[in-house]
């Protein structure tokens, strides 16, 4: 795991059991990380949801067949139900293919589920029905049990790797703030999202490459050196200038020449180191820094004109060329690409934008583009799609997230926060780890409030320990079954029927799930879903650690055994998300 170096250590909440509580420890398999030199007996993600469904669409494909329903559906949907009085897994197909074929739903539900309790499909424990032709299947606990083999069989490496990319390159270009400050919580909040997406892409067999567009040209970087230059002088910065503290620091260093675009390259070269050291303090490294100079100082703008040219859809209007946009949702049909002569001649910044993803697709040759933008940049996506569009490349290789506005409350401080703080601040005043955390726990698509004082507090109820903890109570009892050097046998040679105790199949149940959120967390861009799951599960083994002892003098050895492989089970799964996270895994807290 990463970033382990930012860990804290805490005292149990009030209440919580000490580390080295006599009943709840677990032996350790032979490493602390499990990771089985056998060969898995079921493919690299385990026996995850998509072989169960599959089981269980066949088994309704073949009944409809037997009664005779047409037309056949092409695909039969089956889901995990919200409730668990609903059963393991559920099916509309009655609803979707009764009226159709002449029956009513229900009773087609009812026939369906009396063939198959005549003759239960492998796994499947009973077929129910429920509400107007709902099919609901409840699986036998050895079915889980299966689950618990399939993960530490797998381990950290193995388990839950969907293979969605096939090796798929994607560019993940994400934060891009303009190097004409530093990072404040306004432009850094969703680092991690993008981050984060990139580690579940990775882990979903795509070839991910993480970039960061450098604005390093243009007049923003001449109105720096001129706050620079003022700041030196010991004048006021210009209007339309830069009047932060920095500035006055940056002015200190400079000594070069009173000329504003020198005195803004070296200033945004400082402020990008700044930028740099900031998010590498989160642990977020990427592959490249991409210099928008390096394309305004290159053949690049004019290439991307001519072949711009040539699709037809540029054209010349008060002396200005202009790209018709309108067939991409732009509501302003046409965008200008290049100024007239009267107006300096420049390319627009839409122009380099097109150019540099021009250099994305058809000189670096990825596969699929991923933008993490600010929403305030929400006008400019239909323009730029227009533009790959017209350089020959399909616009739907190019993908915009659209960051929501986040607001950080304190009492602290007694207001509400935003972009006025400086992003390193506060991740000096809750940690790399909540920082990360807490920016995962939402849809980049929803505006998000976070109350600060919740995560400064070294609680339950605060959401990073509480995950955290799960994992430290995992590592401490492996530690104590070391220590009581519990003898410990293949997972295989151990009974696990005996877990039948709820709280063991509820974490048997969502470490089934996490092959599934995974997947779809990476096909919807949805990295939050991981923090949902990995919440889940440390509450579902916060309650198997409070209700099932694991050691004792009451315990059978063999239930121990078990218990002790389900342990394993739980931190492989622990660890696998907080890595997606990009959150550490405390041994101790």
């Amino acid at each position: 795991m990463s970033r382990r170096g930012t860990r804290r250590r805490r005292r149990p909440t009030p209440g919580s059991r000490p580390r080295s509580c006599r009943n709840r420890t677990r032996t350790p398999a032979p490493t602390r990380r499990l990771r089985s030199s056998r060969t898995s007996r079921t493919p690299p993600h385990g026996r995850d949801a998509p072989l169960i469904r599959d089981d269980l669409a066949a088994a309704l494909r073949t009944t409809l067949r037997t009664l005779e329903i047409e037309p056949l559906p092409e695909q039969i949907h089956l889901e995990r139900p919200a409730r668990r009085e609903h059963g393991d897994w559920s099916s509309n197909v009655a609803l979707a293919t009764g009226k159709r074929a002449g029956w009513n739903p229900r009773e087609l539900a009812g026939r369906i589920a009396e063939i198959l309790n005549a003759e239960l499909p492998r796994h499947v424990r009973s077929v129910e029905i429920a509400g107007p032709g709902f099919v609901n299947f409840r699986l036998h606990d050895s079915w889980l049990h299966d689950v618990l083999v399939d993960v530490v069989d797998a381990g950290t490496d193995g388990f839950a790797r969907p293979h969605l990319g096939d090796g798929e390159s994607v560019q993940l270009e994400f934060v891009s703030a303009n190097p004409t400050g530093p990072l404040h919580v306004g432009n850094g909040w969703w680092c991690a999202y993008g981050d984060a997406l990139a580690r579940v892409m990775a882990r979903c067999g795509y070839e991910v490459s993480r970039e960061y567009y450098v604005n390093d040209t243009g007049g923003q970087i001449r109105r720096l050196g001129e706050s620079v230059l003022a700041r030196r002088r010991g004048e006021d910065v210009p209007e339309g200038g830069y009047p932060g503290e920095y500035v006055a620091h940056l002015a200190a260093e400079f000594d070069g020449p009173d000329d504003p675009t020198e005195a803004g390259r070296f200033a945004a070269e400082r402020i990008l180191v700044n930028i740099r050291e900031t998010l590498e303090s989160v642990g977020i490294v990427f592959d490249e820094w991409f210099s928008q100079a390096s394309i305004e100082e290159s053949p690049a703008l004019d290439e991307t004109l001519a072949q711009l040219r040539s699709s037809g859809l540029v054209f010349e209007k008060d002396g200005a060329l202009w790209l018709n946009t309108g067939d991409h949702g732009d509501p302003r049909g046409e965008r200008v690409l290049k100024k007239s002569d009267a107006e300096g001649g420049d390319y627009t910044y839409l122009a380099g934008d097109i150019a540099y993803h021009r250099n994305k697709f058809l000189v670096r040759n990825f596969d699929h583009v991923i933008n993490v933008w600010g929403a305030d940049h929400h006008g400019q996506v239909a323009s730029l799609k227009a533009g790959v569009a017209a350089l020959g490349i399909d616009p739907e290789r190019l993908e915009v997230r659209l960051g929501q506005m986040i607001s950080l409350a304190s009492g602290r401080i007694g207001k509400r926060l935003g972009n006025a703080i400086d992003f390193s601040d506060l991740i000096a005043d809750i940690g790399p780890d909540a920082t990360r955390f807490l920016s995962l726990t939402s849809s980049i698509d929803q505006p998000t409030t976070v109350d600060l004082d919740q995560v400064r507090s070294q609680t339950m109820e605060n959401p990073v320990f509480y995950v955290q903890y799960a994992h430290a109570r995992i590592c401490s009892i492996r530690k104590v079954a070391e220590e009581r050097e519990v003898a410990r046998r293949p997972v295989d040679e151990v009974d696990l029927s005996l877990l039948t105790h709820e709280r063991e199949l509820d974490v048997l149940r969502t470490l089934f799930e996490l092959p599934e959120t995974l997947a779809s967390a990476c096909v919807d861009r949805a990295p939050h879903r991981i923090t949902v799951w990995v919440r889940e599960l440390a509450g579902r083994f916060h309650g198997f650690y409070h209700d099932c002892y694991v050691m004792g003098d009451d315990v059978p050895p063999e239930l121990t055994q078990a218990r002790l492989w389900l342990v394993e089970a739980a931190g492989v799964g622990l660890e696998i998300g907080l890595d997606l996270l990009g959150v550490s895994a405390p041994e101790s807290m």
